[in-house]
């Protein structure tokens, strides 16, 4: 009879600890590196590019259906899309997960 050897231990936590601090460090390094520049959105800079290659373009012939009271509805509107986002990536990983086991 030959002898088994015990399974090799694995470490999860180390490997989430790896992937936190490559996360980390992936979205600092823009920040450290790219010296005078501004992190903008894409929507002034799409018009921007717009107005320069069709300077006759009237953005007018478009308009909102319903325009949110003020800025702090949008901010919550964007806050329950993210949070609805969330939840369902959420779910999605624990049904797997627990269809695996």
């Amino acid at each position: 009879m030959t002898a088994q050897s015990s399974p090799k231990k694995t470490r999860p936590w180390l490997w989430t600890i790896l992937g936190v601090i490559a996360i980390i460090l992936l979205m600092a390094w823009p920040l450290m590196t790219v010296k005078n520049s501004d992190f903008g959105g894409s929507d002034g800079v799409g018009s921007e590019v717009i107005a320069q290659i069709a300077p006759d373009y009237d953005p007018n012939w478009i308009h909102n259906v319903w325009t949110p009271p003020g800025s702090e509805t949008e901010s919550m509107l964007f806050g329950l899309q993210a949070a609805a986002g969330g939840i369902l990536i959420g779910y999605a990983f624990g049904y797997f997960r627990g269809r695996k086991q």
